[in-house]
């Protein structure tokens, strides 16, 4: 399943705080914040296992998937660590680590399961609509890299779940797998790559899309769009009370529920903190945005046929690992390059400036400075990426794509990632830099 940098919370009876029950407009089983890929992943699952279950879902804005779920604002992998080089560091020794890049495959071969189970019963339409075959590569160059690459290929290439994973060093080769990143480049440069054919593009949004219509469908299931969740208590008898403002009328509704879920992205921080529940305390979250080099030449997305994903740079999250990312998007191929870092105070792409400052507390300022300490070339990074020319972030392109034209590019906004900080009692605060979602 795709793994999302959100924070995704699960509020369940019996955990402590309590209040004085307020008036209450309605009651349901369950509440899920957000008509994202989350919840709506976990409200089919839910409804699958218990038809009788009452579901409301909030979402606060016109669109469902909108966010960090929309195709444009993920890399749309599946996560299934085939070609994300951050998932297989080098230990110290020189060896590999494999063993989250197995969890994580193992994580995406079980979404893709219960996608087809989904599919079988008809609440979901046809995979096309939101999973398509790309291939995955990984691609470096440098004698340094080139010697992790084959040492990360030879690990992984013994796993069952990763069986079929090709390696080469061969230009001639590279040059048939992804023509475009080795037309014009100088042959005598150290270049090498993995090729896993079975990898795949997964349109979130469109997933997301499918599945929520068909939990609409059920009885007992309601959506709400245009609808905020604004703040949540713990009731005397173990339940929830849901505030809900209905942003056309400007109305409130209190909603009773025995379980809430809170998958709405960088906008879960505020409603973590209101929950008031002892895990919540110090929790502090760190917004990182992201942009896109989009194609909009027909003939360069026609000769692309793959994902292929490089090594960070210095200093760079792993949420910004440049890739030359084939998409499939409403049906449509798509060519995109990126993703550029950069910075908002926005908490969600369709958020506000001032979601940072607003997300401060005496609980969490103290973790937040500390982890902002420890963390001075990820703001280094980020200032180098902010202040970045046209010029600049063309001459990153050409790395992967040597014949790039500018005009065949346009740079697009994609979402908001809020990276989390976490009270520690040994270094005051840890920043838990997380990938970009898909």
């Amino acid at each position: 399943m795709k793994r999302s940098i959100s924070y995704l919370l699960i509020l369940f009876i019996g955990l402590s705080v309590g209040c004085k029950n307020k008036e209450v407009d309605e009651q349901t089983d369950v509440v899920l914040v957000g008509a994202g890929v989350m919840s709506a992943t976990l409200g089919s699952m839910m409804k699958t296992l218990n038809p009788k279950l009452k579901i409301n879902i909030y979402e606060r804005l016109d669109l469902v998937a909108a966010e960090s779920s929309d195709a444009w604002n993920n890399a749309g992998t599946g996560h299934s660590a085939f070609c994300e080089l951050n998932y297989t560091p080098q230990r110290p020794d020189g060896t590999i680590e494999f063993n989250k890049a197995i969890a994580i495959n193992e994580h995406f071969e079980i979404s893709k399961q219960f996608w087809a189970y989904m599919v079988n019963k008809g609440k979901l339409p046809a995979p096309k609509s939101f999973i398509n075959n790309v291939p995955h590569m990984s691609f470096v160059w440098g004698d340094k890299n080139v010697e992790y690459l084959k040492k990360r290929y030879e690990v992984l290439s013994r796993q069952l779940l990763f069986k079929g994973m090709q390696y080469s060093e061969n230009f001639d080769t590279l040059a048939k797998w992804m023509p475009l990143v080795m037309t014009g480049r100088d042959r005598k440069q150290k270049v090498a790559a993995t090729y896993m054919a079975i990898g795949t593009d997964v349109n979130f949004g469109s997933l997301t899309r499918g599945l929520v219509a068909s939990l609409k469908k059920e009885a007992g299931v309601k959506v709400e769009l245009n609808h905020e969740v604004k703040n949540l208590k713990r009731l005397d008898d173990g339940s929830w009370l849901v505030t809900v403002l209905d942003k056309k009328t400007e109305k409130e509704r209190n909603i009773k529920a025995k379980f809430v879920f809170i998958g709405a992205g960088g906008g879960a921080l505020r409603l973590l903190q209101k929950s008031k529940i002892p895990e919540g305390k110090g929790f502090g979250g760190f917004p990182v945005s992201g942009e896109w080099l989009v194609c909009n030449n027909q003939d360069v997305i026609a000769k692309h046929i793959t994902k292929v994903y490089g090594k960070a740079g210095v200093g760079a999250p792993p949420m910004s690992v440049p890739h030359l990312d084939t998409r499939i998007i409403n049906g449509k191929k798509a060519l995109l390059f990126g993703p550029y870092a950069g910075f908002s105070s926005k908490f969600l792409k369709q958020g506000s400036y001032l979601d940072l400052t607003r997300s401060v507390t005496l609980k969490n300022i103290g973790p937040m400075m500390s982890a902002g300490v420890d963390n001075i070339p990820l703001t280094k990074y980020l200032i180098s990426q902010v202040t970045q020319s046209d010029e600049e972030r063309l001459k990153a392109l050409r790395e992967y794509f040597p014949e790039a034209k500018a005009s065949d590019w346009k740079l697009e906004t994609a979402g908001q990632r809020v990276q989390i900080i976490k009270k520690d009692e040994k270094e005051g605060g840890v920043l838990q830099v997380r990938n970009r979602g898909g």
